[in-house]
């Protein structure tokens, strides 16, 4: 039987008319701008509206776009593989989402056997991964950083230490250590890693039973407002949680796929090796996926009991993550975030330079902000600026985010096809932003 095609309102005015009236409260709140945008179609690093505007994307989608809005090889693969058999549940075997198993526990530090079990989002990912570890371990207590963000599902918002994304009821055994941010952290501007692992030593000491079950870590914190951690701090938090019978998350959602430019995944920027890592986003490019990767050890005892996600290992979301994998590779897409990374990054110090506004601009690779504050000795942020600066750059044609815990800073994650000739387009729209006060 053939049928008509759905009719779609594209107008801006009806399609915020009825998320008015049909959207639920919790879904019409997180918004950008004050007016709607409503995009209708994507390439690589850029984004068009409905009225036919050209926007270059610097948000990703929520850093869930990794090489490119409708990538024509992730597209292929989707299609190809939704065309012979759209869905098959995890009770059944499919080769689609054992090669992609396969695939990304290649990418995992060797001399280790690794393992695979997939969900259908990051958030998702963080509850499994929770349950893992005090299932491993029997212990209870869970280590996570303040300004952290694990999700918004009722457990990993456990783990989320910015009080606008907590609600009521989360479950606990969730103790927070002061995260090591070297611009604005509790010990100061470049106080290195060291304080702020004797932090963890005395957190675990006064806040949890004394052993516990693990410690989650954003490699590059995302939503907190792109706060690296320093060098040695990953891998003496693993050192700590382990002494106290735990196990080493690494939360990759947002900085892993080559974001940081230098390594497939943040946590390699210090060499440690994680007992369990998380992943979503950047994986699907769009397609919704995540998954728990875990030393085979760890994931064992999960076997006592059933676990189900019922779209996790659908072959056509596994589909497109093999063929993102297989773009990061063959596209060598790792060093263009490293090489268009820097180049953005010297331009933004360029900005800091010539802005009074500007506190602090830092990241690694195509993860970076934007930190606005109403004076640079006193640090107080400012969210105001922030605000209007972020709303002038929709005028500049750019679309990027407003993060942190004050929610002062302005997020990049873009594509990371983005190119140097981009580069000059993003750095004098942000000139014009910030001039436009």
């Amino acid at each position: 039987m053939t049928h008509q095609p759905l009719n779609t309102e594209w107008s801006t005015e009806a399609t915020a008319a009825r998320r008015d009236n049909y959207y639920a409260a919790s879904q019409r709140k997180f918004v950008p701008f004050k007016d709607p945008i409503v995009f209708q179609k994507g390439s690589m690093q850029y984004l068009w509206d409905a009225e036919g505007n050209k926007y270059t994307d610097l948000l990703g989608m929520n850093v869930c776009i990794s090489v490119g809005h409708s990538h024509p090889t992730v597209v292929a693969a989707a299609m190809e593989q939704a065309q012979q058999l759209t869905h098959c549940t995890t009770m059944f075997y499919h080769p689609t989402p054992a090669h992609l198993a396969e695939e990304l526990a290649a990418t995992m530090p060797k001399g280790h056997e690794w393992v695979v079990h997939f969900t259908n989002s990051g958030s998702e990912a963080v509850d499994l991964a929770m349950t893992m570890a005090r299932s491993y371990t029997g212990n209870l207590d869970l280590l996570a950083l303040r300004t952290a963000y694990h999700g918004p599902t009722a457990s990993a918002q456990s783990l989320t230490g910015i009080s606008g994304w907590r609600h009521p009821g989360m479950p606990g055994n969730v103790a927070f250590v002061a995260e090591p941010n070297q611009y604005r952290g509790i010990f100061g501007e470049n106080a290195g890693a060291a304080p702020y692992l004797d932090e963890i030593d005395q957190t675990i000491r006064t806040a949890t039973t004394g052993q516990i079950a693990g410690m989650f870590v954003e490699s590059v914190q995302g939503y907190g407002g792109i706060i690296e951690m320093p060098k040695g701090y990953m891998s003496g938090a693993a050192e700590r949680v382990r002494a106290a019978g735990g196990l080493y998350i690494a939360d990759e959602v947002q900085s892993g796929f080559g974001r940081t430019g230098d390594h497939m995944w943040g946590f390699e920027a210090d060499g440690v090796v994680p007992d369990i890592v998380v992943m979503a986003k950047g994986l699907g490019n769009g397609f919704p996926i995540g998954a728990v990767v875990a030393k085979k050890e760890i994931a064992a005892p999960m076997a006592e009991k059933f676990m189900f996600h019922t779209y996790g290992a659908n072959p056509t979301s596994c589909a497109a993550g093999r063929a993102v994998l297989q773009v990061i590779r063959e596209d060598k897409v790792m060093e263009n975030a490293k090489t268009v990374g820097s180049a953005l990054l010297a331009r933004l110090h360029e900005l800091k330079d010539k802005h009074a506004a500007i506190g602090d601009v830092r990241g690694r690779g195509l993860m970076l902000a934007i930190e606005m504050v109403k004076d640079r000795k006193t640090k107080e942020p400012d969210a105001a600026t922030t605000s209007a600066v972020f709303e002038h750059c929709r005028a500049q044609r750019l679309i990027l985010s407003k993060s942190g815990p004050f929610q002062s800073s302005l997020r990049m994650v873009p594509p990371m096809c983005l190119t140097l000739e981009d580069v000059d387009r993003v750095a004098g729209g942000l000139d014009q932003a910030f001039s436009s006060l």
